[in-house]
């Protein structure tokens, strides 16, 4: 009777193993005493690189902002990750180089998008795989057998 017991804990531990919470962090690790160090008018680019390092994103086409992005998640197992906490901070730069703002940012830039199994309406017939396969048998007339000759 023991040894059924415990085979049957081994057997629902060894089952329930897989449902182990997953934290992770991805991007940018935050010290929020070097983020706030950082003031507009005073820094430029070099000294918020030795500060913050690397920023995560530049702005595209030569925009002159940095981002800096990290953000924590937990999921179980084998399920999607939601996000749990996340920080972008963002650094202006004028034309000279100087930082002009710094902009901070939490969850309320997370997005959440439900893609549907819902099928987008198309006008004309429905019609299946082998329709489309056979369906023009003897419907095409062959051109240039029989009637006249072409006109030149």
């Amino acid at each position: 009777m023991k040894s059924l017991a415990l085979g049957g804990a081994l057997a629902g531990a060894a089952l329930t193993g897989g449902c182990a919470k997953v934290a992770a962090h991805h991007g940018y690790v935050f010290d929020p005493d070097l983020v706030n160090a950082v003031q507009p008018g005073v820094d430029d680019r070099d000294s918020v690189a030795t500060m913050l390092g690397k920023p995560t994103l530049q702005g595209e086409f030569n925009s002159p902002e940095w981002y800096y992005w990290g953000r924590n998640t937990r999921s179980l197992a084998y399920t999607r990750p939601n996000p749990v906490e996340q920080t972008v901070v963002r650094i202006r730069f004028d034309k000279n180089g100087t930082v002009s703002a710094v902009d901070k940012m939490g969850m309320e830039q997370v997005a959440t998008i439900n893609p549907t199994d819902d099928k987008t309406p198309t006008l004309g017939r429905k019609r299946g795989f082998f329709q489309d396969l056979f369906g023009n048998i003897g419907t095409v007339t062959p051109g240039g057998m029989g009637g006249s000759a072409p006109q030149q």
